[in-house]
């Protein structure tokens, strides 16, 4: 990658009221210049930075291809730290190919994927864990994953790794001065008690930074919700009135669902990933069998887990059912729903005999009608409830990057063996070497030092125009 030369992609999707265009390089002014045409006759060359103009793009002929707005931001003070330029035209898909096409006539490249974000990240604007904020930012789907985005984009994440970094590096260079009068065995530069403190409450910090990424990588990736239950107890019909969609088929014959049928939905700011399985039960059918195990399967992956009641079938049916599933229900919250209330709202004291005679899950039972929608706002108010999500301030850090966990828990695992040498008096150079080793992979999540493999990685799952 020449951050020399001048890029430009498209920034907006096609087809809307307006699109953006977005330049950045060393020329992006220069190269803009000459495809527009201000209405004033100045150039923008000598244009002020942060000021709009307005005028037109005209093809190698010089007939006019849009009326536009042209925005100029000069070095260091852009979103890449170069000159930039962003042109708003009509949204037509023709005049942003056709504008695309003038500006590679003069000399200006389409962007690679995430090139903008890599660019301001090479030049300072940004670490690489708030280059990564913001493609989260742009994926966020509610609330929750935009206020991590968020808090990650504007360096609290950062802040917090930087502090641990220089007190990492102050322990480091008093043990290392040590080793620099290692001659004079009565000189001890670092009070090891002092040093122990320090590093516990670093273990502390790394430890609480690392343990959040469970409840980031849920938030980021939506709650699992297993919906489990007998043949034709409507879980199919609840799933498509949780997601007020016909994902599911539903009919009247059992086994209708073999196969495990996903989506999710945003309930109070949290996404709730819906799994809807194959009904349980003994059957010869191979295929069936299958989509059974699959149910097994989705049932331990999930946080909550809906068992599905048919209000119409003996209790009984449900107990053996119940006798299939109980075992893998051990940490989980579980809802008891109770379907086709409209029919009858009875529920048969043995349902809660059956269910309640476990202690290895939490139940909370709620009647609803899947097909009518009875009830489906409160099982969606106990579900937020099971989810249990923190409050989030904007300061708070939550990490969602697996590549930042990895690193978290090798740095963990190298302050960790500090504090047992400092436990066992271990020589200062074997102390310094796990410290700088705790140091690097902290490096490693702000990219003090990453190879052009790992940056290509990470910025090769951006979009064009970021």
């Amino acid at each position: 990658m020449n951050q020399e030369e001048c890029i430009c992609a498209l920034a907006t999707p096609a087809g809307g009221a307006i699109g953006i265009i977005r330049l950045s390089g060393n020329n992006a002014i220069t190269i803009t210049d000459q495809v527009f045409t201000s209405a004033s006759g100045k150039p923008l060359t000598g244009a002020k930075a942060n000021t709009l103009h307005y005028g037109e793009i005209k093809d190698k002929d010089g007939k006019t291809i849009d009326d536009v707005l042209v925005s100029v931001f000069r070095a260091p003070h852009s979103y890449t730290g170069e000159d930039s330029t962003e042109i708003y035209c009509h949204g037509s898909r023709y005049i942003l190919q056709q504008v695309l096409l003038r500006l590679t006539e003069v000399g200006c490249r389409q962007a690679e994927p995430g090139e903008y974000t890599r660019r301001a990240y090479m030049n300072g604007k940004m670490d690489l864990s708030q280059a990564e904020a913001v493609a989260d930012l742009i994926a966020s789907t509610n609330k929750a994953t935009h206020q991590m985005a968020m808090s990650q984009l504007k360096g609290h994440f950062s802040n917090e790794l930087t502090r641990l970094r220089e007190k990492l590096l102050k322990m480091t260079s008093l043990l290392e001065l040590e080793l620099d009068f290692s001659d004079h065995e009565e000189l001890e530069f670092a009070d090891r008690d002092e040093l122990r403190q320090l590093a516990e409450t670093i273990e502390h910090t790394i430890a609480k930074l690392a343990n959040s990424f469970g409840t980031g990588n849920t938030l980021k990736n939506g709650i699992p919700v297993a919906i489990i239950g007998e043949t034709n107890a409507g879980k199919s019909t609840l799933l498509n009135a949780l997601l007020n969609d016909d994902k599911a088929i539903v009919s009247d014959v059992h086994g209708t669902t073999r196969d495990v049928i996903e989506d999710t939905v945003c309930i109070e700011g949290l996404t709730f990933r819906f799994i809807d399985t194959a009904g349980i039960r003994d059957t010869n059918d191979k295929i069936e069998a299958m989509g059974i195990e699959r149910s097994f399967m989705a049932m331990d992956k999930a946080l909550i887990v809906i068992l599905m009641y048919d209000q119409q079938r003996p209790a009984g049916d449900f107990s053996q059912f119940y006798s299939q599933v109980a075992g893998r229900l051990s940490g989980k919250q579980v809802i008891l729903a109770v379907n086709k209330c409209d029919i009858t709202a009875d529920i048969p004291p043995l349902l809660n005999e059956i269910v309640h005679d476990q202690d290895s899950a939490q139940f909370h039972t709620v009647t609803i009608s899947a097909k009518h929608n009875t009830n489906i706002d409160t099982l969606k108010s106990i579900l937020v409830k099971l989810a249990d999500v923190p409050d989030m301030s904007a300061n708070d850090t939550i990490v969602t990057n697996l590549r930042h966990y990895e690193a978290l828990t090798k740095s963990l695992e190298a302050i960790t063996r500090v504090i047992e040498g400092l436990n066992t008096n271990l020589p200062a150079d074997l102390l310094s070497q796990d410290l700088r080793e705790c140091i690097y992979h902290l490096n490693e999540i702000l990219g003090e030092f990453s190879s052009d493999e790992v940056l290509k990685n990470i910025f090769s799952h951006f979009c064009i125009g970021k």
